[in-house]
């Protein structure tokens, strides 16, 4: 997945996620971030912050962590994105839950530079 950061925030919205439009101030808070200010956020569930960080790491260089004490979510999020990319390096998770096996193809595609985000539970 090449991505080129030339296009509007909405077209590439569509093109990597398929929909036409931001929720609420999602927009501004991705326009804020990609600015390279500290943006603090809260929304309710379901409000759409997940895609106020994942736009910006898919057209912004390197990986993007983010922290997550669920599980569950991390590993449904991380399903999500590998559906819009052609490898499953592009999203990782890394927590107690993985093989020894597992954990190392991880860090091999975060050293090659594949990983564009990776989701680690603060344990």
């Amino acid at each position: 997945m090449h991505i080129k950061r030339d296009a509007s925030l909405k077209t590439l919205l569509k093109d990597i996620f398929g929909y036409v439009s931001f929720k609420g101030d999602q927009e501004a808070i991705i326009d804020n971030l990609l600015l390279g200010n500290d943006t603090f956020v809260i929304m309710p569930t379901g409000g759409g912050k997940s895609m106020c960080y994942q736009l910006p790491a898919l057209i912004s260089q390197g990986t993007a962590i983010i922290v997550s004490p669920l599980i569950a979510l991390m590993k449904n999020q991380v399903d999500a994105i590998r559906n819009f990319a052609s490898y499953n390096g592009i999203a990782h998770v890394l927590n107690s839950s993985l093989s020894k096996a597992e954990v190392a193809e991880v860090k091999k595609d975060l050293v090659n530079g594949i990983t564009k985000m990776l989701y680690v539970a603060p344990e």
